[in-house]
C-alpha cells in the first residue's frame, strides 16, 4: 500500500518486542506507522519526513560517548519532528521536540500520553480509518490490476477471506479463489467457506476436494515437521493443478491469470525479518517463501496491515463476522492438532472434540476473551477410564486455550470451571474413543501456541 497521503509515523526497532506494540497503539490513534530497522541513517529518517519517530529497545547507542558519536543525530532529527525514545526495561519515555527534552515515566506514557505527542506536539491529522483504509487499496488494486485475471488460494482464514472480499470489490469476475478441503479442516468449514462467504459475497470459487490424496501422502507420518512439509508441499502441487486447469480455460483469452493473491500482513513481514537489521522471529511461507520461477505478479494488499486492522477492514467490505471474528487457525489444520499418525478417524474425533468446545465457548460469552483455543488429540496417547460401567481405554484430548495480541506471547485464560465442566462432560459422552480432558496452561514462552 502507498501511504504517501498518510502522515506516518516511523518505529525504530533496536531489538524490542514493545516496538510492535508502538506501532499498534499509534495504529489505534488512526494514525499510520510503521516499523523500520536499526540500520536506518538519520539521513534515510529526514528523507522520509515522518510527522514522529519513536525509538524503541536498547538505546544505549544513541548516547555519544568519548569514543563515539551516537548511531543518530537526535538534534538534527528532533529539530524537524517529535522524537520518543523507549528503553528495552520500558522504565523511561523520554521525548525531545524542538530540542527541549522532557521524561515521562513508561507507566504515564498512556493512550493520553501518545495522543498528546501525535496530535498536540507533532499535529498529525487521524486518517487511517478502515473506511479509507479500503478505500485506498480498492483503488491499487485497480491499477496494479487492470483487465487480467487474478487466483488466489483461499484457506477460509481472515486474512486470505479479506483479501479475495477487496479484490473482489476492486475487481469483480476478475477474480478466482481456489480452496483447497485436503480432509484437515474443522467441522462446517468447507460449508461456511462456499455459503456464508463466497455465495454472499458472489465471489468465483472453485473447491478441490482433496482429502483422500492428502491422507495418503501422510500416511504412517508421525514426526511433527515431517507433515508440516508433506501437507505443505501437496497443498501447493494441488493448486498448481488447480491452476493449469484455470490457465488452460483461458488460454487464447484476452486475459489471462497474470497475478497470484495472497494475504500478506503486516506481523509477516515484522516476523520474517525482511530487510537488514530486522530480527527474524519465525519464517512464514507467504514471506520471500514462493518458488524463483514463479510465473506471477503478486498482489498483496494487506501487508501494511496488523491484524486487528485486517478484521475491521473485513467489516467495512462485508465479509460475515463469522470469518472477521474466526479465532486463527494454523495452515495445515488439524494435522499438527493429532499428537502421532494421521487417518481419518482420528480426524474425525478431533473435529467433534473441537467443535464441541467452539460452540460451549460460543454459547457462554468466553469467545471475546480468547483469542483462539487449539483443540489437540493425543492419538498415541490411552488412558483407562470407565463409561457405563465398563472399563475404557481411550485418548486424552487437550484444551489450549490462550489470549494474544500478536502471537509471540500468549497467556492462558482462565476458563470458569463450570464451563470446563460442561465441555469436559460432553465431549466424554457424545465423541466415541475418547475417555479424558485436560487442561493446558502452560503460557509462551516456554511453550509454543500449537502441541506441533
Amino acid at each position: 500500500m502507498s501511504t504517501n497521503e498518510h502522515p506516518t509515523v516511523l518505529v525504530v526497532d533496536f531489538g524490542s518486542s514493545y516496538a510492535q506494540t508502538l506501532a499498534r497503539r499509534v495504529r489505534d490513534a488512526e494514525v499510520y506507522s510503521e516499523v523500520v530497522p536499526r540500520n536506518i541513517t538519520t539521513a534515510e529518517l529526514l528523507g522520509r519526513k515522518p510527522a514522529a519517530l519513536i525509538f524503541a529497545g536498547d538505546l544505549s547507542v544513541l548516547e555519544p560517548t568519548a569514543e563515539e558519536p551516537g548511531l543518530f543525530d537526535l538534534s538534527a532529527l528532533a529539530a524537524e519532528f517529535p522524537v520518543v525514545l523507549v528503553g528495552a526495561d520500558d522504565e523511561v519515555v523520554t521525548t525531545i521536540t524542538s530540542g527541549e527534552r522532557r521524561e515521562v515515566p513508561v507507566e504515564e506514557f498512556d493512550r493520553a500520553a501518545l495522543e498528546r505527542v501525535l496530535f498536540e506536539d507533532a499535529e498529525i491529522e487521524a486518517t487511517w480509518t478502515a473506511e479509507a483504509i479500503a478505500a485506498q487499496l480498492i483503488a491499487e488494486v485497480r491499477e496494479q490490476v487492470g483487465q487480467d485475471r487474478v487466483i488466489l488460494g483461499l484457506s477460509g482464514g481472515v486474512d486470505s477471506s479479506v483479501v479475495a472480499a477487496l479484490i473482489n470489490e476492486a475487481v469483480g469476475d476478475q477474480l478466482t479463489c481456489v480452496f483447497v478441503d485436503h480432509g484437515l479442516l474443522r467441522q462446517g468449514e468447507r460449508e461456511q467457506v462456499e455459503e456464508e462467504f463466497a455465495a454472499a459475497l458472489g465471489i468465483n470459487l472453485v473447491t478441490i476436494d482433496a482429502e483422500e490424496r492428502f491422507l495418503e501422502k501422510l500416511r504412517g507420518v508421525a514426526e511433527p515437521e515431517r507433515k508440516r512439509k508433506i501437507i505443505g508441499e501437496e497443498f501447493i502441487r494441488v493448486f498448481e493443478d488447480a491452476q493449469r486447469d484455470l490457465e488452460a480455460a483461458a488460454h487464447g483469452s484476452e486475459h489471462e491469470y497474470r497475478f497470484l493473491a495472497q494475504g500478506t500482513i503486516y506481523p509477516d513481514v515484522i516476523e520474517s525479518g525482511v530487510g537488514e537489521g530486522v530480527n527474524n522471529i519465525k519464517s512464514h511461507h507467504n514471506v520471500g517463501g514462493l518458488p524463483d520461477d514463479v510465473q506471477f505478479e503478486l498482489v498483496e494488499p494487506l501487508r501494511t496491515l496488523f491484524k486487528d486492522e485486517v478484521r475491521d477492514l473485513g467489516r467495512v467490505l462485508g465479509v460475515p463476522e463469522s470469518i472477521v471474528s474466526r479465532q486463527p487457525f494454523p495452515g495445515p489444520g488439524l494435522g499438527v492438532r493429532v499428537v502421532g499418525t494421521l487417518d481419518k478417524e482420528r480426524l474425525d474425533t478431533l473435529r467433534a472434540a473441537d467443535y464441541i468446545v467452539r460452540e460451549e465457548l460460543t454459547e457462554s460469552g468466553m469467545d471475546e476473551h480468547i483469542w483462539q483455543c487449539p483443540v489437540v488429540l493425543l492419538a498415541d496417547v490411552r488412558s483407562v477410564g470407565v463409561f457405563d460401567g465398563e472399563r475404557t481405554y481411550g485418548h486424552p484430548i487437550v484444551l489450549r486455550p490462550i489470549m494474544s495480541t500478536d502471537g509471540m506471547t500468549a497467556d492462558w485464560v482462565r476458563i470458569p470451571f463450570d464451563i470446563l465442566s460442561e465441555i469436559s462432560d460432553r465431549i466424554t459422552a457424545e465423541v466415541p474413543g475418547v475417555n479424558r480432558v485436560v487442561l493446558d496452561i502452560t503460557p509462551k514462552p516456554p511453550a509454543t501456541i500449537e502441541w506441533e
